[in-house]
């Protein structure tokens, strides 16, 4: 990267090397909000299937960071090029993104996937309001407003559209961004997984001057850049890969879904609340799971039970597995009967109604639990911008080309078909899980598919 001036210091990252960061980067650093992110990690639950996962959002934000400056000097470097074409980055703009990729994770609360995709009780960390607080009448807020910066990066972070120039959202929040361009590249580290990308791929960035839209060029002396494409291409599938193998591996999934009903137990019994969580590490929030009183004795025995299991790594089996390909029909009737956000009633209903009918014929106590990890697999689709010779000097989605690519066209099917809800019990026994299996079955709606051979 180049030189940032005088007065920067050095922090050595094990992904990307040496990190070279401003004194204003390292007083947001040293905020309490920003220091609580070294709790939270970047993975939630992943460790549990992969021991070295224990990475966290803190290192990830460093790390996004370092990608930012590489995006934008790519920018400035192809401006200087094509000066008819392009624009270049200013010094401010540089600032202000550097920053803005620095805190974009600040909002951020433990095992957030789980418990904001999955209870609807909380707005998601990227929501503006959730930015507007934690940046507001805070120390990271107070920090980011001595600088003079806090506005344009709440507009960055919250999407404002209109407030700022477009290629400012675009580099932290597309398809294809300095977030992607790091968590992809941490995830392999740290998992130990062969999953890879060339991060050359940063440097063919470029800012339209006519649209001031950030772009990627692909294409040189009227032909296609057929490397650039195929790196484009490599990311995308990695993302996929990692989805497939690591955040929707059946085990975290477990995992995520004995944590989000804890949460979502605590905080409709208000024995937590949503500042509690975003003042929270992954470890703080679980040692206070571990003793909340929700007010109910039958509620407290339950939770100190899933705590305890957590503890020991004692994960809920499956019952049932019904993927979006064979439930493709009564997807959304499910959705709408049992994971309406913010509105449990349901599945809580079923999930009581399953416990007693177990009780009945098993004479035990067993618990069940319906999970759906998210309601859609929120595919990103690959709206990152780019210059193909067929589009004649315009500026265009990647997705626009699905047609002519197959290898896009395929990995945009596959994200789509990572969508399951599960059935989960606490029984260890294979034949009490087989006749739950049909029990569980015989109480969803008609025409549910159970993919899960027991």
């Amino acid at each position: 990267m180049s030189s940032l001036g005088r007065g920067t210091v050095i922090l050595r990252d094990p992904v990307h090397g040496d990190i070279e960061l401003t004194r204003e980067e390292v007083a947001v650093i040293d905020t309490p909000e920003f220091q609580r992110l070294r709790g939270i990690k970047q993975l939630g639950t992943a460790y549990l299937v992969f021991p070295g996962a224990v990475h966290t959002r803190f290192e990830h934000s460093i790390g996004t960071l370092y990608m930012a400056e590489r995006m934008l000097e790519a920018a400035n470097k192809n401006a200087a090029r094509d000066p008819e074409r392009c624009l270049g980055v200013t010094p401010q703009e540089r600032r202000i993104l550097r920053l803005a990729a620095l805190v974009h994770d600040i909002t951020h609360v433990p095992f957030g996937h789980n418990i904001e995709d999955q209870t609807g009780l909380l707005s998601r960390h990227d929501e503006p309001s959730r930015f507007e607080k934690v940046l507001g009448d805070t120390r990271i807020g107070s920090v980011l407003e001595g600088f003079g910066v806090r506005d344009e990066i709440i507009s960055i972070l919250a999407d404002r559209g209109g407030e700022i120039p477009e290629f400012w959202h675009q580099v932290l929040s597309d398809t294809i961004d300095c977030d992607l361009m790091d968590y992809l590249k941490r995830d392999a580290y740290y998992t130990g997984l062969e999953l890879r990308y060339d991060q050359r791929v940063a440097d063919y960035f470029r800012i339209d001057r006519s649209s001031g839209r950030l772009f990627v060029d692909c294409e040189k002396n009227g032909m296609l850049r057929e490397d650039i494409m195929s790196e484009l291409l490599r990311m995308l599938e990695t993302r996929y890969h990692f989805s497939e193998r690591v955040y929707y591996h059946h085990a975290k999934i477990s995992a995520g879904a004995l944590i989000a009903r804890m949460v979502e137990l605590a905080l409709r019994s208000g024995g937590l609340s949503a500042e509690d969580l975003q003042s929270s590490t992954d470890q703080s929030l679980l040692e206070a799971l571990a003793h909340v009183d929700l007010g109910d004795a039958d509620d407290n025995e339950k939770m100190r039970r899933f705590a305890a299991r957590f503890s020991r790594r004692e994960l809920p089996k499956r019952v049932l597995v019904l993927p979006v390909y064979q439930n493709r029909e009564i997807q959304e009737l499910l959705l709408q009967e049992y994971f309406q956000p913010g509105s449990p009633e349901k599945r809580f209903a079923w999930e009581t109604e399953m416990e007693d009918r177990a009780r009945a014929e098993f004479d035990q106590d067993l618990d069940v639990i319906m999970y759906c990890p998210a309601r859609s697999m929120q595919l990103k689709q690959a709206h990152t911008l780019v210059s193909l010779p067929e589009s004649e000097g315009r500026i265009l989605p990647l997705s626009n080309f699905a047609a002519e690519i197959p290898r896009l066209r395929d990995i945009e099917a596959s994200c789509l078909r990572l969508w399951k809800l599960y059935v989960f019990t606490s029984s260890n026994d294979p034949l009490v899980r087989r006749r739950l299996q049909e029990i569980c079955l015989e109480a969803l709606p008609r025409g549910c598919e159970n993919a899960l051979k027991l």
